[in-house]
């Protein structure tokens, strides 16, 4: 009797355990995505005072060593005024309207010119343009034509190709803010709004304000936990770091992105503090991902350990999502482990599948892939999240965690199984 209750003792024990994560992992999540830190971005130091944060929660987990690696960026910011007008209407930065990361600041009053691409004709818009009352004005296209078109609108963008005075982008809404090529600023404005805030608009006024900051200073989070041998290790990723602010008064929260990723290496830097591995494994939390993988990239320049001693990396980003298939990508040399990866999933049920999609530069894997190291990235796309995206609307009332915890197994059950496979 009292064996039998002793083992129901310890079944609730594990109960427990599970659930505390689950409910750690929440709270590092909300954190995260708090207004305390403004997007975790790189003006107000957001990303900086949620790198601090990690520290704790990584010393706290009971990780063995915890550092800060140290580096430098140069990014375009917009912490200042943010407003703009169509046609007298004020429009809402971050739901109506939005910059390019690369934009300058711009203010006045502009007559705005609307591309037809319905019969688009290069050489008729240029002649259009040069018209007096065109003349500094701000020409209007949607954002994917522009793109296909980018030979012509590419000369609108600099100074001395033509009279307007920079450019309006639409984009589906929600609208998007990005930050990867904000390391330079152009010579135009690029304004990127909703078709329905810009549609049969004639005049706008904008007063937005930029900074550029120079060797901005930034650093990845680095903790270990010891296992029983040190001649080889496991490595977990995930980016803390997001957009930061879009003016004053507002900020992207980024609760999938990454704050669902980041969360989870804390869980996962517990778990292992109370279940020793064989192997050393490290938990690296970049900064600088949403500035064109700058902090993995530099890591990989400077490992701590050599990158020949990784035996496989996970990087995990924006899991706060429902999807119940996981999208994946996979270095070449990640390949053999990939297919643990599948026999896991087949006999756990873990994911409805394992959807495995090309390897692109669009997460902190990239770096390590590149320089032949077996990793793989975890990424749950198209979920009911997904579409808040680079949103003001990924915030913690929009998170999901469905996937947490099958991310959670099958990555813990990788370990466990990789040598004997």
């Amino acid at each position: 009797m009292k064996k039998k209750v002793l083992i129901i003792l310890l079944l609730f024990a594990t109960v427990q355990l599970y659930a505390q994560d689950l409910a750690h992992y929440k709270k590092v999540v909300k954190e995260l995505s708090s207004s305390r830190y403004q997007g975790r971005g790189y003006a107000r130091g957001g990303a900086n005072k949620a790198g601090k944060f990690l520290q704790k929660e990584y010393q706290k987990a009971g990780a063995d060593t915890v550092i800060c690696q140290h580096f430098t960026i140069d990014i375009n910011t917009f912490c200042g005024k943010m407003q703009m007008w169509a046609d007298g209407k004020k429009l809402t930065p971050g739901v109506d309207f939005a910059m390019r990361e690369y934009s300058p600041g711009v203010k006045g009053e502009f007559p705005v010119y609307h591309v037809d691409t319905l019969n688009y004709n290069a050489e008729k818009m240029f002649a259009d343009l040069a018209k007096p009352e065109y003349a500094n004005c701000l020409v209007c296209v949607e954002f994917w034509f522009a793109y296909r078109h980018r030979k012509d609108f590419s000369k609108l963008q600099k100074a001395g190709q033509c009279t307007n005075a920079g450019l309006i982008q639409t984009f589906s809404s929600p609208i998007k803010f990005f930050k990867a090529y904000g390391e330079r600023v152009i010579d135009k404005p690029i304004i990127w709004t909703t078709p329905e805030a810009i549609e049969g608009v004639k005049r706008v006024r904008v007063n937005v304000e930029n900074e550029f900051l120079k060797g901005y200073d930034l650093f990845n989070v680095i903790a270990k936990v010891e296992g029983e041998l040190h001649d080889s290790c496991y490595v977990f990723t995930a980016h803390y770091d997001h957009l930061g602010n879009l003016g004053r008064k507002i900020f992207y929260a980024g609760a999938n992105d990454n704050a669902s990723g980041t969360a989870a290496l804390v869980t996962l830097a517990a778990y292992y503090a109370q279940n020793r591995p064989k192997y050393d494994i490290y938990f690296l939390s970049f900064s600088g991902e949403d500035a064109n993988l700058r902090g993995s990239e530099f890591y990989a320049n400077n490992p701590i350990v050599p990158l020949d001693r990784i035996k496989y990396l996970f990087n995990i980003d924006m899991i706060g999502d429902n999807n119940p298939v996981q999208y994946c990508e996979v270095s070449d040399e990640g390949m053999k482990g990939f297919a643990l990866f599948e026999k896991i999933n087949e006999e756990n049920h873990f994911f409805k599948s394992l959807n495995r999609g090309a390897l692109a530069a669009n997460s902190d894997h990239y770096p390590f892939a590149k320089r032949h190291v077996p990793c793989i990235f975890f990424e749950n796309e198209n979920g009911d999240a997904f579409q808040y995206y680079h949103t003001v609307f990924d915030d913690y009332k929009h998170a999901l965690f469905d996937s947490y915890e099958p991310v959670f197994k099958i990555v813990t059950t990788f370990i466990e199984r990789y040598e004997k496979f």
